[in-house]
């Protein structure tokens, strides 16, 4: 529903803050709603629709998306082929301008190689029909990190994710190796928190912190079957905080391209 209200609104060559102002609508409030991160009142879909005189059958599809979705920070379980909020997650990516992506288990996805990102997908319960098209939108989003004006992320990553074997030595050895390239990019940090440190809160799961230069940040949490998107100021300084501690428990960028270059021998 969301990229539908980013789409329709594109279409009709409106910018955001022009489409805001017509509305009287805070521009961040309309950011949210198009980015899938908070839920638009149907009754302001149906404005925002009507204001942009969008044809009766896609008006009818999108309300009919906004009337099943609740909540001002939404989980989205049971996912299907392209779940809602991995639309929502490629928004956030694309329109961050900084990135700061904590990792305890496993290698986060915009670092991944493809066979280490079939590996995961194949060990999940993930339908194996289902697999080619997850992978692909896996790898589509790593184009934010090159090219043009690419996003900043701070890759924050416990140790054991790297010495944990995902399909076999050989794709670890190879997702290694792609990590100490990526890691010496101008846009891309990668910090490793050793083993050594002991229990910190980051233990509990993994998260990406989203900060936007005009919106307020977003953080989104996933788990094996749910994810949720928070962007309440009170929650989003918290894991602002916890990123502060992670990084005072992590190597420095040269010495966590040490431990990196003796985990790849």
């Amino acid at each position: 529903m969301s990229a539908s209200l980013r789409e329709v609104r594109e279409a009709r060559k409106f910018g955001l803050r022009e489409l805001a102002r017509a509305l009287e609508v805070d521009p961040r409030l309309l950011s949210q709603w198009e980015l899938g991160v908070r839920v638009p009142p149907v009754e302001e879909v149906a404005r925002i629709l009507g204001y942009l005189r969008v044809d009766r059958a896609v008006t009818s599809r999108i309300l009919s998306l906004a009337q099943h979705v609740e909540g001002p920070n939404w989980l989205d379980s049971n996912p299907s082929d392209l779940p809602a909020a991995l639309t929502a997650v490629m928004q956030c990516e694309r329109s961050a301008s900084l990135i700061t992506n904590w990792s305890p288990l496993i290698i986060p996805g915009l670092l991944q190689t493809p066979d280490y990102a079939r590996a995961l997908l194949a060990a999940s319960d993930i339908k194996a029909e289902e697999i080619d098209a997850r992978l692909v939108a896996r790898l589509k989003r790593q184009r934010i990190l090159s090219g043009y004006d690419p996003v900043r992320l701070k890759a924050i990553i416990s140790e054991l994710a790297i010495r944990e074997v995902v399909g076999d030595a050989d794709i670890m050895s190879d997702q290694v190796d792609h990590l100490l390239r990526l890691a010496v990019t101008s846009n891309i940090s990668v910090r490793i928190v050793p083993n050594e440190v002991g229990y910190h809160p980051g233990k509990i799961g993994m998260f990406a912190l989203y900060e936007f230069s005009a919106d307020s940040a977003i953080v989104y949490i996933e788990h094996h079957h749910a994810s949720a998107f928070i962007n309440e100021l009170e929650a989003t300084d918290s894991y602002r905080k916890l990123v502060k501690l992670l990084q005072g428990k992590a190597l420095t960028e040269d010495a966590s391209l040490g431990l990196l270059r003796e985990a790849a021998r």
